[in-house]
């Protein structure tokens, strides 16, 4: 019975070492936050056309081709 008793209590001793290994003292892994900024060109969406629509009127208005001279 002795036997037994010292088997359980080597088996109990070998699992409560094993439990407090198992974490350890390792750094947390943290995953990196990860940060997207949109572009901010509000300005250029409207800019370009209105600039095409101004060469447009102007080339019109220039034509020459009504025959009044």
């Amino acid at each position: 019975m002795k036997l037994f008793k010292t088997l359980s209590a080597s088996i109990a001793g070998v699992v409560a070492a094993a439990s407090a290994k198992a974490g350890g003292m390792a750094e947390p892994m943290m995953e990196p936050e990860i940060i997207v900024e949109e572009a901010a060109s509000s300005s250029g969406g409207f800019i370009v056309p209105l600039i095409l629509l101004a060469l447009v009127a102007l080339a019109l208005s220039n034509d020459d081709s009504s025959g009044e001279s």
